[in-house]
């Protein structure tokens, strides 16, 4: 059965646009111009931390996560892979994982950092690869749904 908070954002909208829902969980694309590919992994059910659920639970979770890594990798050849499970503003389980570049508009810094490149400051070289990972968002929204639902069969 899925608990859902009334109160939380989570519980009454999918967190971002859609891609795929099993039982448990979901995968949702954040709309970020800055970071294309910014997936969450969000557990359907209002609870707050990964200890609240079972070794079954923690594992498809986590299997889930580094599904979306994996495919991020594949796809974007990105510098990093940025994983992180905060919940300080929302306190409902998800994760964000988030593709990063030398250069792009945070790095080193994570993305909820100042800015470090202010908007209209960015290289030639940035907006390039912005447009060849955007020409790739197709790409990796298909692969990432192959993916998923592949491993939700095992």
């Amino acid at each position: 059965m899925t608990t859902l908070h009334p109160d939380c954002p989570l519980c009454q909208q999918a967190g971002g646009s859609l891609l795929w829902r099993g039982d448990h969980l979901r995968v949702v694309e954040v709309e970020d111009a800055d970071y294309p590919g910014y997936t969450r992994v969000i557990w359907n059910s209002h609870i707050p931390e990964m200890t609240s659920l079972s070794r079954h639970g923690r594992e498809l979770v986590m299997q889930t996560v580094w599904t979306v890594e994996e495919v991020q990798r594949e796809i974007f050849h990105p510098d990093k892979v940025n994983l992180a499970s905060l919940g300080n503003m929302v306190p409902h389980l998800h994760w964000h994982v988030i593709p990063r570049w030398r250069g792009d508009r945070h790095f080193p810094d994570a993305v909820w950092a100042a800015p470090r490149v202010a908007p209209g400051a960015e290289t030639a070289e940035w907006h390039d690869r912005m447009t060849r990972t955007q020409g790739l968002m197709q790409r990796y929204r298909n692969r990432l749904l192959e993916a998923l639902t592949a491993m939700s069969r095992h």
